[in-house]
């Protein structure tokens, strides 16, 4: 009876693994290869965590967004960014109804399931943020209410980082409200060939084929098992080494804070889960530890103009890391 108990109260995985196998396989009707992207943005919807695509025009970033909550049954809505927009034109306006003589708050695009943000940072400052306290506090106050977002709550942004004309840089405080930074790269000459080739044959929407998988409530109960998946204590100490490396190495100006470590901790947890694991490993630490924390640094003027990445500096710090055994 004992191992029994013992048994039932071994996480089972078995429903998670399989949903986002069939997610994997809906995104793959459409778009070619991409793999690891579309695992991070799987891992980021189970940690509760927002998200933030950067990749050239024409990679893919809106549309892997789509297909995402497309199979997902939750709601979607999807706002294009321009330096003219409002933050009334993001979250909401009240309006006077004539009938009532009564203000009444129409809300605006970003009250969803999953919000689509296209070109985050053609916005102005005032705009940006706007965005500060939903992506924190999965709440908008306006005119002295406030008004809660229903679960799941997921902002996916994207941002061309070539492109300077027209856009703002975005604040530190909202880099840090990701949980990751997703760089998407162009095809191989394999992948674009496939690419081609299934575009030549398609008729119809490149959506239209896209089932839907999972719903609120099986991310929820998801959710709910990432607490049971086991991180051995020497790899929260490996956690917060790599962070604070980050606050001390000559190349980082400015280092990341204490929540890259608690999203680091989160991401891993959900990465070994939708790997069908009830524990974190050193691997998978390593695999998050550049998409959680180059957008949360700022390299030194003399490394930036040296051409180094933020990418490079975070890989460097990872591999001197002593690996805990």
């Amino acid at each position: 009876m004992e191992n029994q108990d013992t048994f039932e109260n071994r996480v089972d995985l078995t429903k998670l693994k399989a949903g986002v196998e069939q997610i994997r396989e809906e995104i793959g009707k459409v778009i070619v290869g991409q793999k690891k992207m579309v695992d991070l943005i799987l891992t980021a919807i189970l940690a509760d965590g927002h998200i933030l695509l950067e990749g050239v025009p024409g990679v893919a970033k809106t549309l892997a967004s789509k297909l995402v909550a497309k199979s997902i049954d939750v709601d979607f809505s999807r706002v294009q960014f321009t330096p003219d927009l409002m933050p009334s034109d993001v979250l909401g306006t009240s309006i006077f109804n004539v009938k009532t003589s009564e203000f009444e708050f129409r809300k605006g695009p970003i009250f969803s399931n999953i919000v689509l943000i296209d070109e985050i940072n053609r916005a102005p400052a005032k705009t940006q943020a706007a965005l500060f306290e939903v992506m924190e506090e999965r709440q908008v106050s306006i005119d002295g209410t406030t008004h809660k977002m229903e679960e799941p709550y997921i902002v996916l942004a994207t941002q061309n980082p070539i492109e300077q004309e027209g856009t703002y840089r975005l604040p530190e405080a909202q880099l840090d409200r990701f949980l990751f930074k997703i760089e998407i790269g162009y095809p191989s000459l394999d992948e674009e060939t496939e690419i081609l080739t299934r575009h030549a044959a398609r008729k119809g929407s490149q959506l239209e084929g896209v089932s839907k998988v999972l719903n609120a409530q099986d991310i929820a109960a998801y959710r709910s098992t990432l607490n049971e998946i086991v991180v051995d204590e020497k790899l929260l100490k490996y956690i917060a080494e790599i962070v604070t490396q980050t606050r001390h190495d000559h190349a980082i100006y400015l280092g990341a804070s204490p929540r890259a470590s608690l999203a680091l901790l989160n991401g891993a947890r959900a990465f070994a889960a939708i790997q069908g694991r009830d524990f974190v490993t050193p691997e998978d630490i390593k695999f998050l530890a550049s998409p959680v924390l180059t957008h949360r640094i700022i390299l030194t003027p003399e490394k930036e103009m040296e051409g180094v990445t933020a990418e490079e500096v975070i890989n460097q710090l990872v591999a001197k890391t002593e690996v805990p055994r």
